[in-house]
């Protein structure tokens, strides 16, 4: 009897052992895709913890950050994809904008609910329920200070598509920091001549 139960006992050992391996494999296998992302994707730009925030596991995930540039004028593009068809991204450029008319145009996208807005000093961000706007002052190279109809600005829409991880005033936070994240990287890259040190990160959007 001692023995059967023996057995008994070993065949149920092995049996959860090998369903751990399954689970752990599956884990490892079909939920990983984001974690084998570098630190930093998009050539540097962002955080791979802010993009974990905001899209869910998958098997495989991509990206990729490129900086064109030509004479005074660049664009910085960056894209994160996962195998589910969940997508977070963003464009960085310069444009001729004042604060004031920049925030009204981007508060007006054609969302029902309100946006929420963020700022630290001159820096300016919109967010909707998933698309984020931010507004940084920044002289390009060749360009004169004072010489644009209002004012020289690097600014960068964000958004996410398909399914995301998070939603609501946790899924703005994500996607405002992700926009900002990469409005840093481009203000730095693209050589902006006020040559300023931006804070680390804008401030905690307000609850709605």
């Amino acid at each position: 009897m001692q023995t059967f139960l023996g057995k008994k006992a070993v065949r149920a050992g092995i049996g959860c052992l090998l369903l751990l391996g399954a689970v752990f494999g599956y884990l490892e296998i079909f939920t990983k895709g984001i974690d084998r992302l570098p630190a930093r994707p998009c050539d540097g730009a962002v955080d791979r913890a802010t993009v974990a925030r905001a899209l869910p596991a998958a098997r495989k995930a991509e990206e990729k950050g490129t900086l064109n540039r030509q004479a005074d004028d660049f664009t910085f593009f960056c894209y994160v994809r996962t195998s589910g068809d969940s997508v977070i991204s963003g464009e960085a450029e310069p444009r001729d904008a004042d604060p004031g008319p920049w925030r009204d145009y981007y508060a007006k996208q054609g969302y029902v609910v309100d946006p929420v807005e963020v700022s630290s000093g001159d820096i300016r961000a919109v967010v909707h329920p998933d698309h984020a706007y931010v507004y940084v002052p920044c002289t390009p190279p060749g360009k004169k200070p004072g010489e644009a109809r209002e004012s020289h600005a690097l600014t960068v829409d964000a958004r996410t598509i398909g399914e995301t991880r998070v939603h609501g005033t946790e899924l703005r936070q994500v996607l405002v920091d992700f926009a900002y994240q990469l409005a840093r990287h481009t203000y730095k890259a693209a050589d902006c001549q006020e040559a300023r040190t931006l804070p680390e990160e804008l401030p905690r959007l307000p609850a709605v």
